[in-house]
This record gives structure tokens, sequence and C-alpha cells, in this order.
């Protein structure tokens, strides 16, 4: 049910007794597909009452080894050196969901053209993340991951000249998508809107090192502007 190496780096971290609850716990959400305790309690295959298996599924989700950085960090750098070499390009998708009541803010890594969860964390808001947030959750990947070329991919949701700035001073790449709002400005040039560039179907358009805000202290990143539509506008370093 897991591969050889997850039995490995498991064994370090859970007691024989907390592996085998995991390992029953991972098949009973392959086959059930329902992420509740007391649906997981009612199928768990114990010999005892289904109270004392909720609480043992309790305590066992309270557990310190439980940690995305402990527990689940050494499993994803395992994976990925499986599939690359260490020097080798590789990106990272920063995305946002709302699933039911809870607002997500996920970092994933694109291996073999599937995204592949890091870290996350829950918002306790609605609506979209801010700059502080983003950093949250970079940070943890960026020093996991420091031994390959990251590239940082966004939607327009992490539109910010202020992230692209952070990401620039961690010498990372990026791709981050833009509003059609945006305003840039090309050398010796005024400032104008995204919307403004002409779009033709097929012709793909790159400006290089323009500026996008009047504050100082930012750098200037490169623009591109896939000839699909004035939605397909990325900034790029």
């Amino acid at each position: 049910m897991l591969p050889s190496f997850y039995h490995e780096l498991l064994e370090r971290y859970l007691s024989p007794t907390q592996l085998v609850t995991l390992k029953m716990l991972v098949w009973l959400l392959q086959t059930q597909k329902e992420v509740r305790i007391e649906r997981l309690a009612a199928t768990l295959q114990l010999p005892i009452l289904q109270s004392s298996r909720r609480r043992h599924i309790q305590r066992f989700l309270q557990i310190k080894a439980l940690s995305i950085l402990v527990l689940w960090f050494p499993i994803v750098k395992e994976v990925i050196a499986r599939h690359l070499k260490v020097g080798s390009q590789l990106v990272i998708a920063l995305d946002r969901t709302q699933w039911k009541k809870y607002n997500v803010l996920m970092v994933s890594v694109i291996v073999q053209k599937r995204a592949f969860p890091i870290f996350w964390t829950l918002l306790d808001k609605n609506g979209a993340s801010n700059l502080v947030e983003q950093q949250q959750v970079l940070r943890p990947v960026i020093r996991l991951l420091k031994r390959y070329k990251l590239v940082i991919v966004g939607d327009r949701e992490f539109h910010s000249i202020e992230l692209a700035q952070w990401l620039h001073c961690q010498h990372l790449s990026f791709v981050l998508r833009q509003k059609c709002s945006t305003t840039f400005r090309e050398k010796r040039q005024p400032f104008q809107s995204l919307d403004s560039i002409p779009v033709q179907a097929g012709i793909h358009l790159f400006y290089p090192r323009v500026g996008f805000t009047q504050k100082k202290g930012f750098s200037r990143f490169n623009l591109v502007q896939l000839g699909v539509s004035i939605q397909t506008i990325f900034v790029v370093e």
C-alpha cells in the first residue's frame, strides 16, 4: 500500500503500533473517501468498541510526530530526489482554494505534470491571501528544496510587485499571472495598463525589464503576453 521508502522514513518517527494505525487510516481513506473521525472509527478494523476506536484515532492524530515539517518534508524530499537530479529546475505552484468552510493556501511541486502538495496553511478569513501569508508558506519550501533551481508560479491572486520583489531577493525565478488592470512602464515611456496591449492570435510579446510601480526600491522585471487573450500576461524573472 505504501512504497518501501515510506516505511523506512516513517519507522524513524512512529512506533510499530502508530505505524500500523497510519497504514489502516490510509487504507480507509482510500476506500471510504470521507474524512470524518466518526466514519473512520465505524470502519476501523480493531476489536474494540466504536467509541474506543474513535478515541484511538483522536489520540493518534494528536501525536507530535504527525507534523508536516517532521514527517512529511522528508518524504517529499525523497520523492523529488527519485525523479530529479540536484540542481535541476523545479516548478513550485502557489495556489489558494476554498474547500467547504476552509480557506487553504497551498504550495505544490509539479512533477511529471502532477501537482504534489508540499506545504499548506488554513487562513482564518475568507478571500485572498496577503504577502505575509504567502511568504509564510513559501519559506519552508524554499529551505527544503534549496538544492534545486526553483521557479515559482502563481495565478492572478499572486500578481503583486511586492511578492515579485521578495522572490527576486531570494534569487528565485518566477512566473506570476497579472490582472489586466495592472500598469507597467517601459524605459522612458509613460505608465499604461495591460489591457492597452493589442491582442493578436498567435503573436507573443516580450517586454524586457519594465517597471510596475512608481514606488522606489523595486526592480524591473520581464513582461510576457501570450497571443491568446489579455488574461494571459505574466511577469517573469
